[in-house]
């Protein structure tokens, strides 16, 4: 049983993604049924849709479809990571109607598209910490050199879950493993970061193999531990670096080693815990 806690769904003809133009590949609709169909057969039963950084006016909009998407017949979803802007004096507001809808379950904010300074912001940080209690996650997606800031909020907010997506987003095919594992090492001595184990193929070359994988696997694990260890498609980033199915191949060739409870920690128990869902009846 598998839980996905990063897909993104992209319909053009509802909502605006302004980055998609600068990403041929993905300047396409990668709808649920399309999805579904593929997952199904892998063994993935749910899924959390992560935020796809559409236009700011779509944010809410976003949170709509996807929840509508929720409510037909034999979805796999089962809740909504929302985008969120907590850099603006509108945070608290938009904060209260979030906490309004139990199918969200977690916040992000890209920050590697956005200044560095961003997230140092007195405001930006004082809204993070507005999270204490809610039970709502942030998600970290920050590039190497920015796990530095992502510690930074970690450390400044004890009380809110984070999640690190991607594993840091390590540049596998530049061969980053020395600039980031230090960074790496450093963010998962804080006990409120749990890693993602997502999205790893795309950084590698077209013809990445499961040796070029390993290193990066084996120090999230030794670091973090299979306690604090979730597992996220980035469907349809995925395809990037295979697909889907390669991706679950991949995975599950990386954890061969690891005993079952530990497998069924990553691939669906710290997910059930850590977002506070349930699989559908």
């Amino acid at each position: 049983m598998i839980v996905d806690t990063h897909l993104h769904l992209i319909y053009r003809d509802r909502l605006s993604y302004p980055w998609l133009a600068n990403v041929p590949p993905l300047d396409a609709d990668f709808t649920h049924a399309a999805y579904a169909r593929e997952a199904r057969r892998l063994g993935i039963v749910a899924a959390l849709h992560m935020e796809v950084d559409v236009a700011e006016a779509d944010i809410a909009r976003e949170t709509a479809m996807v929840e509508a998407l929720a409510g037909e017949a034999g979805s796999l979803l089962v809740g909504a990571i929302a985008a969120c802007r907590p850099e603006e004096p509108d945070f608290p507001a938009y904060l209260e109607r979030v906490l309004a809808d139990p199918f969200v379950c977690g916040f992000r904010r890209v920050l590697h598209v956005v200044p560095d300074d961003v997230s140092e912001g007195a405001l930006f940080r004082e809204n993070i910490s507005r999270l204490a209690g809610t039970g709502l996650n942030f998600d970290l997606c920050v590039l190497p050199h920015q796990i530095g800031k992502a510690i930074a909020l970690a450390d400044l907010a004890p009380d809110v879950s984070f999640v690190l997506d991607h594993c840091g987003v390590p540049d596998i095919k530049g061969g980053g493993f020395d600039l980031w594992k230090g960074p790496v090492a450093e963010i998962a001595r804080r006990p409120n970061v749990t890693v993602k184990l997502s999205g790893i193929p795309a950084y590698g070359a077209d013809d990445w193999t499961l040796e070029d994988l390993k290193p990066y696997f084996g120090h999230v694990a030794a670091c973090f531990g299979f306690e604090r260890m979730v597992w996220g498609s980035d469907w349809p980033v995925c395809t990037l670096g295979g697909g889907l199915s390669t991706w679950i191949g991949a995975t599950q060739a990386l954890l061969s080693g690891v005993s079952l409870e530990d497998k069924r920690r990553v691939f669906s128990e710290n997910a059930w815990r850590l977002w506070k869902i349930a699989p559908k009846a």
